[in-house]
């Protein structure tokens, strides 16, 4: 791999315009093909194999008006009745507007003779109930936007009007800051305090944002053949920046090595490329395997997502081994120039008394000592995750400037809190005893966390009904998840019996249970299969059964420390306000599978990156210390880089306020943290002084088992190319540096 890398970038950097005009060429047929050709993302909530997905296929192929989607037009007065006659003109005429929109079906009005339970006890609460032919998130941002604009004539006659329901939640506009602009500021004052120089900070930023424009691109292809999650592009950019302005780092910083250690610009290139390029080849190969093995849950929404994110990955692999060195071989020697009044442009430093050298040492001479106390703390912050609580947010924690939360807290006021949730109770009657309705009813409103149940409504046939019950909890309480499994597993049973018929609970809050406990199932198997994949490329790269466990041990650890943060914030709400969370809230249940899909990937760049330097010093000198000191003072700089603008870019995203991104930048943002110090900083070289020259073991006949993949080889490389006119270097920084030739 190495010597591949090295061909390419050597071939890139030296034709270099060739390079770049062709990445510019397909940066322009890409986008244009997305744009034509590409379609919008669509949330697709099947979930194969559960109750709540069988009582939704039972619907559509018998009762098709009842297995579309439902919207909530909310009416409010302050004065009066909302039903007076003076507010009546303005309901009417917003339901006859809406009467005539698109795939709309049905519209039930408080003003109707069959309309007294849509209106509050106090009467200054009113809902109309509008039901579509299609599921909501094929209704569409269009369906939104009519029942907005019918609703002008209510508030004309001066009533409030709010708007919630599955179409409105499923098509709302998250007005989220521009996260990718905030994330991108912070990591150019990281970039320029690293490099100390413009061009070397904008060369990063330049390759993370051409990645990020094919990548983007090519998922709105994707959404022409599949159904992509509306979350599935947010993830994609927010991974993306991050591991396109990491892998590029990695690239340009190794570059920069070369070139102060006297190399030409093409050889500096193409030594850069073979070794970081390795490592992030690697390390991208790996991000990839972890994400698409999403595909274990057997989720159509996860899966979507996992997709986007590992083509966004892919693109940025390849934008760093294959653009940034043309990029370079352009700058040329110029790299350092532009610098920062007040910075030194610096390279890496090997033989240096670094920070990082002397960190290395310290934690060397104590390793127990030091790698107990992270172990410690990584357990402790592990603690909370065994309260762990799946589930979905309802739009009661959402803003209050969302007309959904707004619809909410008057739905709540006026109907009680599980008003939100509906239950909707599928029964199929074929063959079914004539009394079956009337005691599947009267067994649900005896439920005591049912408030009240509908009147049945039956299809034309009279094969299929629909019964809809309200709990008396709202609905990511842990009370109505309590409900569904006892409805389902206790009070339904006990109707049905062994007479024919059947019935199926379902509606969208128990359909997120659903997904929860589907989840749930799948997650162990899941993570198995990724740590042991993830175990052999490590083993197989470094030819070592103990870098490999021990790697993925610390993985584990820190990931387990990342879900603890994250329970600890929105379920346990300890700090929570800090981040806008004021009520506890459950852990979306898509959430610990996605992060650690991601989060696993990503440790494996700081993983390889800093093992890949420590491999090399040891194959020269055999010193299992000095090894890991230089390895750590060659990298620590540049891996706080990196994780300081991973965290950045992770942490602009909870500046909005969608929950699942809300959650996902802060675990993320967290374990990066929590990766790059406690993990590669302590844990990393105190177990690698534990364990000795048994870092390397490798048995016999496993060694002859498994493939041969350098990642580290420069001494594979062709003998150094170095420029004839080297620059003047001062005599304390030459004599190091010539020793380290001569060996």
């Amino acid at each position: 791999m190495s010597r591949l890398l090295y061909r390419i970038g050597r071939y890139c950097a030296v034709n270099k315009w060739r390079t770049v005009l062709a990445w510019v060429l397909a940066v322009v047929v890409i986008s244009v093909a997305g744009h034509t050709w590409g379609g919008a993302p669509a949330d697709s909530f099947e979930i194969p194999g559960t109750e709540s997905q069988r009582a939704f296929d039972l619907l559509d192929a018998r009762f098709p008006a009842q297995s579309g989607s439902t919207a909530r037009i909310v009416f409010h007065t302050t004065s009066g009745a909302v039903t007076d006659p003076a507010n009546a003109g303005g309901i009417t005429q917003t339901l006859s507007e809406i009467a005539s929109a698109a795939h709309v079906t049905q519209v039930r009005s408080p003003l109707g003779d069959d309309g007294a339970d849509l209106v509050s006890a106090d009467r200054t609460i009113a809902y109309a109930e509008v039901r579509y032919d299609v599921r909501a998130q094929d209704a569409g941002p269009k369906a939104v936007t009519a029942l907005e604009q019918a609703g002008r004539h209510a508030k004309d006659a001066g009533l409030q009007v709010e708007y919630g329901g599955d179409v409105v939640q499923s098509n709302k506009k998250n007005a989220a800051p521009s996260s990718e602009l905030i994330g991108l500021g912070v990591a150019v004052i990281i970039l320029l305090i690293a490099f100390g120089s413009i061009i070397a900070m904008g060369l990063p930023l330049l390759s993370a944002l051409f990645g990020l424009g094919i990548g983007l691109s090519l998922i709105a292809l994707l959404t022409s053949v599949l159904k992509v999650s509306s979350a599935g592009p947010v993830l994609a950019t927010m991974i993306g920046l991050g591991v396109g302005i990491d892998y590029a780092l990695f690239v340009v910083t190794r570059h920069r090595q070369f070139l102060h250690d006297g190399m030409t610009v093409p050889e500096a290139a193409a030594r850069a490329n073979a070794t970081a390029g390795s490592a992030v080849v690697f390390a991208g190969v790996t991000v990839v395997i972890a994400i698409l093995g999403l595909q274990i849950a057997g989720l159509p929404v996860v899966t979507s997502m996992g997709v986007a994110s590992a083509i966004t990955v892919a693109v940025m692999v390849l934008v760093a081994v294959i653009l940034m060195p043309a990029l370079l071989g352009i700058i040329g020697r110029r790299i350092d120039s532009l610098g920062v009044p007040g910075l030194k442009a610096r390279a890496e430093n090997v033989h240096g008394a670094t920070f990082g050298a002397r960190w290395a040492r310290a934690v060397s001479r104590r390793p127990w000592v030091w790698g107990g106390a992270a172990a410690l703390v990584l357990i402790v912050l592990t603690i909370p995750l065994f309260s762990l609580r799946l589930g979905a947010t309802d739009a009661g924690s959402e803003s209050t400037s969302s007309t959904a939360r707004r619809s909410y807290d008057l739905l709540t006021e006026g109907f009680g809190p599980g008003f939100n949730g509906p239950l909707t109770i599928a029964v199929d009657l074929d063959g079914a005893r004539p009394t079956l309705l009337a005691d599947l009813a009267a067994a649900l409103a005896a439920d005591p966390g049912v408030e009240r149940v509908m009147a049945p409504v039956l299809n034309q046939r009279g094969d299929t009904a629909v019964l809809t019950a309200f709990p008396t909890s709202k609905p990511q309480a842990a009370e109505t998840t309590a409900l569904i499994h006892r409805l389902r597993d206790d009070v339904i049973p006990s109707v049905i019996r062994s007479d024919a018929g059947a019935a199926c609970v379902t509606g969208s809050t128990a359909a997120f249970i659903d997904l929860s406990d589907k989840i749930a199932a799948r997650l162990p198997w899941f993570i198995a299969a990724v740590v042991a994949l993830s175990f052999l490329l490590l083993m197989t790269v470094f030819r070592s059964v103990l870098i490999a466990l021990k790697a993925a041990v610390m993985n584990l650890l820190a990931i387990g420390a990342a879900y603890g943060a994250v329970v600890a914030i929105f379920q346990w709400q300890w700090g929570g306000s800090i981040f806008g969370v004021k009520e506890s809230l459950p852990i979306i249940s898509f959430l610990p599978m996605m992060m650690f899909a991601i989060l696993f990937g990503l440790s494996m760049d700081y993983e390889v990156f800093i093992l890949s330097r420590v491999h090399e010093e040891w194959l020269k000198t055999g010193d299992t210390r000095e090894s890991v000191i230089k390895g750590i003072s060659s990298t620590a700089r540049v891996i706080t880089s990196a994780a300081l603008i991973m965290m950045s870019v992770f942490g602009a995203f909870m500046l909005g306020d969608n929950p699942l991104i809300k959650m996902f930048g802060f675990g993320m943002a967290f374990a990066v943290f929590i990766d790059a110090t406690i993990v590669r900083m302590i844990l990393v070289p105190a177990t690698m002084e534990l364990l000795g020259d048994r870092n390397w073991w490798l048995p016999g006949w496993l060694d002859r088992l498994l493939p041969n993949v350098n990642i580290e080889g420069e001494h594979q490389l062709p003998l150094p190319e170095y420029v004839v006119d080297r620059p003047v270097t001062p005599i304390d920084e030459l004599v190091p540096a010539v020793f380290a030739e001569a060996d």
